[in-house]
């Protein structure tokens, strides 16, 4: 007869994964992901090597886990701030590109990690996925903004593209280097700025 987990087995067990993921987000964003081994991620969770393969069967099913956590809660910010925020949906897009680049600049590292930083090609894959859902979330309140008359006609799909590799592009040499180089007020500004011209928004929204 097969063994059975306890309930309370399996909520130790997912326990001790839930802190497992964080403390590997952690390393992560400390080190990047080709310095985030194995044996760096189990001696900050506390645990064994061993222990570590007990919950994911390699480094990369780990940092494929860890790139899905982190980069979907970002798009769900993202979501709420462009779909539920206060505003018309030009007020909107340009609430979520501040939000969006000013938690990146808050976590630098992790966010250099989730947006550029070398990877496995396993999470390399993942990220091609999220920057998919962050082109649908763009464009969704791009054709909002067009049906309002407040941006021009365009291709929303097009436009959502060029935003969302503009804003990796542009945030990716501030992540990596000095906190102290850059000013992220006024980058956040600027990346402002760009994202409504991009849209097509007028000055006066």
């Amino acid at each position: 007869m097969a063994y059975r987990k306890t309930p309370a087995v399996q909520d130790r067990l997912a326990a001790a994964r839930e802190h497992l993921v964080a403390q590997a987000t952690s390393v992560v964003a400390d080190v990047g992901w080709a310095n985030a081994s194995v044996t760096a991620v189990a001696a900050a969770a506390g645990m064994s090597v061993g222990s570590v393969y007990q919950h994911f069967p390699s480094k990369g099913a780990l940092a494929v886990e860890v790139f899905r956590r982190a980069s979907g809660r970002e798009v769900e910010v993202l979501s709420e701030v462009l779909r539920e925020g206060s505003g018309n949906p030009v007020e909107r897009l340009a609430l979520g590109v501040s939000v969006f680049a000013r938690r990146a600049m808050e976590n630098r590292g992790l966010a250099h990690a989730l947006l550029a930083a070398p990877a496995e090609p396993a999470v390399g894959q993942e990220r091609l996925g999220f920057r998919r859902r962050y082109r649908e979330v763009f464009a969704e309140v791009i054709r909002e903004g067009i049906g309002a008359g407040l941006l021009p006609g365009q291709n929303a799909d097009v436009t959502a593209a060029a935003l969302t590799g503009a804003i990796g592009e542009v945030l990716v040499d501030p992540l990596s280097g000095p906190a102290e180089v850059t000013a992220a007020g006024d980058l956040v500004t600027e990346l402002v700025a760009m994202s409504l011209r991009c849209a097509g928004a007028t000055p006066a929204e």
